[in-house]
């Protein structure tokens, strides 16, 4: 029995894997379409000038952060070896 359930258990983490992946591939294309869209329409013209408020945090950090905070949730649950983890961490804070 024990061997039964340890097979569910990776098969929830694979599953679990594969939802986040799958998940984050969906965003990152939504992402470029929608600036591929906003490349491609021209811009209106401002009629008067507005107020300046402070810059809100970049979106392309907060979704590193996220990714990161995911990468670090599965090296603890053992899905990732220390060198996967540090190749993927590389990848996203390079990009």
């Amino acid at each position: 029995m024990p061997g039964l359930i340890r097979g569910v258990a990776r098969t929830a983490a694979i599953a679990g894997t594969a939802t986040a992946v799958s998940n984050r591939v969906s965003r990152r294309q939504q992402g470029r379409w929608a600036a591929q869209q906003e490349s491609e329409a021209p811009s209106p013209q401002p009629t008067a000038p507005a107020a300046q408020s402070p810059a809100p945090p970049a979106p392309d950090m907060t979704s590193k952060i996220e990714q990161l905070k995911q990468l670090g949730e599965l090296k603890a649950q053992g899905v990732l070896t220390e060198t996967e983890f540090e190749e993927q961490k590389r990848r996203i804070l390079g990009s």
